[in-house]
């Protein structure tokens, strides 16, 4: 094997008259293609008339056109490691002819630390470390996919599966007549290549391990002997020339639909069907991408997802049997919006599975099923929380708390209806809503003394709209107190400093909240409901806890308190660290250095003694699928010293991942996973009446 490096430009070699392989091709070495439509000339070239002089009818468009070039160009590319060696032949450096003249009574430069400087005092080039040789989160973090993120933007995306780093990204192995590659090749054990040739071999096939190449855009399988490609070269994502030129092919796995970035698709020379063809010549690989894409059969629909018990099998039927136990369940799901979900930002979806039509069922069918107590939900259009969740959902014993992001107020009534927000729901049979608070980060910020003179905050907080949503809950059966609040923040990673001050302020308004519930006198003893004067035995799940008199809240920090959302943060960052730690440093690295007043004074510091509900079993492998991120950025944190967690939902069988490019898809409607917790309440403990004083009988005196 001979590997080469990654060069500019250097994918298709330039004209070839140069080289000294030119002849290497002639028609009596190399066929026509199978349907006749070789090209004339002595370089290929189209004819006068712009079409090949051998099928005067044959359809030429610009794409087809650009086609039949690259395919001439590749068919020249015969001789084994053409590619390499021209690439090396182009990377050569031109050495200069003349000798410079020294002057030899000039002073050697003195040597620093074993580096020399030059004579007029600036570093040689040893002494230049190259600003990009450690890539700082920044630089290396450029566009994160959300549901308004493009997965398919050229940019590096943070905490995503990196490239495997090294000095080549390019391999040629054409034309040295291999027969096979087997499943067990160390080939695929190079998961940093970017770019791969494999052609005019000998391969009858192509092993489905090539999947595991998933930073590939450019292989070329052309001018083999190949009568079928594997389905799974539709996992890699990243491609953009997919070249299988002078091969047996007959049609093409609809699989490759989710090929969303590929640019060409190199079919000529195989005895392709006419229809697919016909698609290329009219309107381009695109076209046929789509067509393969909305025409793929949906695959098997995974297994449900498992719960997994943070609490042993006997304390959950003593939990059951304990008519005092009070438990309560959350949801917290990013629904994706319906503005965001278009084909330009997910096109290895299909077009059917993108609608809302589709995924609005699927969403309410995961809503439903798991029928949690609460359900917070993230990017929910204002016209679909009005004209949809909210009518469907109140048929499940739900009702709603919604605020659209704050930039509806500047819209006109028809825009409003697009604006995305938040939205609590609850069950109604069993919660009282007390009140509801809307949280505007960018609004607390400017009320912030020490915010006002700090230009970070002008230039990178107030600019974005997020929002959180905080519901005051009381349970109607034992009047014990809930706060759940329900926040999406911004999602950029260049700006991790304004999740971090987004989440400090969240927090801080939260902790007020709580101190001023913790006022509210509590309500009258409840009666015990007529369920539980039948003399049946009540479940957990009915938090039938009303035999002992409502709790007493003596400050905030006593009320059980929830905190969910897309973070648009995994467990690495500043933001988790915040939230589950109580506490950062003023310099901490994810500030990148802007200045925030006390935050970046004092550091940042809360008392709600928050751990994330996934954090005992493990955080989830992901909650965010897209073919270039996959990572956990989705929570529910809640306060350890007033609640417990008994089960989670898990993650999603590996072995269907493994066989889809990302979400959403026709089994999942968004880019996140749902996550879904079980807690149980701890009521706070009851102040200790004083103790009385002794009294000691009168004959007890007559002895003293």
């Amino acid at each position: 094997m001979t590997a080469m490096q990654h060069h500019p430009h250097q994918h298709i070699p330039g004209p070839l008259a140069h080289h000294h392989h030119q002849n290497s091709l002639t028609h009596a070495h190399f066929p026509s293609p199978p349907n006749g439509n070789a090209l004339q000339g002595p370089h290929g070239a189209l004819g006068q008339n712009g079409s090949p002089g051998t099928i005067a009818t044959q359809m030429i468009t610009p794409h087809w056109q650009q086609q039949l070039l690259k395919c001439e160009m590749i068919r020249a590319s015969r001789s084994p490691h053409h590619r390499a060696r021209a690439s090396a032949m182009a990377a050569r450096t031109v050495h200069k002819a003349a000798i410079p003249i020294q002057n030899p009574n000039a002073i050697k430069p003195p040597e620093t630390n074993g580096i020399t400087n030059d004579g007029e005092g600036s570093p040689s080039s040893k002494s230049q470390a190259p600003s990009d040789a450690s890539p700082t989160r920044a630089s290396a973090a450029a566009d994160h996919p959300s549901a308004t993120v493009a997965p398919v933007a050229e940019a590096a995306r943070p905490y995503s599966l990196a490239r495997p780093g090294n000095t080549w990204q390019s391999l040629d192995m054409g034309g040295v007549g291999i027969k096979n590659i087997p499943k067990t090749s160390g080939l695929f054990a190079f998961t940093f290549l970017t770019t791969l040739y494999l052609n005019h071999n000998a391969l009858q096939s192509i092993p489905p391990e090539i999947s595991k190449l998933r930073h590939l855009e450019l292989l070329d399988l052309s001018g083999n002997a190949l009568m079928s490609i594997p389905p799974e070269l539709g996992m890699l994502t990243s491609l953009k020339e997919l070249y299988l030129f002078d091969n047996q092919l007959t049609t093409l796995p609809p699989q490759l639909g989710t090929l969303h970035q590929l640019q060409t698709l190199g079919i000529e020379g195989n005895p392709i069907e006419p229809s697919l063809k016909l698609m290329v010549q009219k309107d381009g690989t695109p076209a046929l991408v789509s067509y393969l894409r909305d025409s793929c059969p949906i695959p098997t629909p995974p297994p449900d997802r498992q719960w997994k018990h943070l609490i042993g099998p006997a304390e959950r039927e003593a939990m059951a049997a304990d008519p005092t136990t009070e438990t309560f369940s959350v949801l917290c799901y990013n629904i994706l919006c319906e503005r965001c979900a278009t084909e330009r930002l997910y096109g290895y979806t299909p077009s059917w599975a993108l609608r809302w039509d589709y995924r609005k069922e699927l969403i309410l069918t995961e809503i439903v099923n798991h029928n949690a107590d609460f359900v917070c939900l993230q990017e929910v259009d204002n016209a679909q929380y009005e004209e949809y969740f909210s009518k469907t959902l109140a048929d499940h014993d739900y009702e709603g708390v919604y605020w659209p992001k704050s930039r509806y107020k500047m819209m006109s009534e028809s825009e409003r209806r697009l604006v995305d927000g938040c939205a609590i729901f609850y069950k109604a049979s069993k919660y009282t809503l007390v009140e509801k608070h809307l949280i505007e980060y960018s609004a607390v910020a400017m009320q912030r003394p020490d915010f006002k003179k700090t230009d970070d905050m002008f230039n990178r907080v107030l600019g974005k709209d997020h929002i959180a949503v905080v519901a005051l809950m009381e349970n109607k059966e034992t009047g014990s107190r809930l706060i759940v609040a329900n926040t999406h923040l911004h999602w950029d990673p260049l700006f991790c400093d304004v999740k971090l001050v987004q989440t400090a302020l969240l927090v801080e308004e939260v902790e007020k909240i709580a101190h001023n519930f913790a006022r509210y006198p509590p309500r009258l003893h409840p009666m015990p409901s007529s369920a539980a004067g039948s003399g049946s035995t009540p479940n957990a799940g009915e938090n039938n806890a009303s035999s002992r008199p409502p709790p007493v809240y003596t400050d905030g920090y006593k009320i059980p308190v929830i905190i969910c959302g897309d973070f648009n943060s995994v467990p690495e960052s500043g933001v988790y660290e915040f939230l589950s730690a109580g506490s950062i440093p003023p310099d901490h690295e994810d500030f990148l250095s802007h200045l925030y007043g006390k935050y970046t004074s004092e550091g940042l510091r809360h008392r709600l003694g928050l751990k994330s509900a996934y954090a005992g079993a493990g955080e989830l492998p992901l909650t965010n699928y897209t073919p270039s991120f996959k990572g956990h950025i989705d929570y529910i944190w809640y306060s350890s010293a007033n609640l417990s967690v008994n089960s989670i939902l898990g993650a999603v069988d590996p072995s269907y991942l493994d066989k889809a490019v990302g979400f959403p898809n026709a089994h999942f409607p968004s880019d996140h996973l749902s996550i879904v917790s079980e807690f149980r309440v701890r009521p706070p403990r009851e102040p200790q009446p004083a103790r009385p004083p002794p009294v000691f009988p009168e004959s007890s005196r007559a002895h003293t």
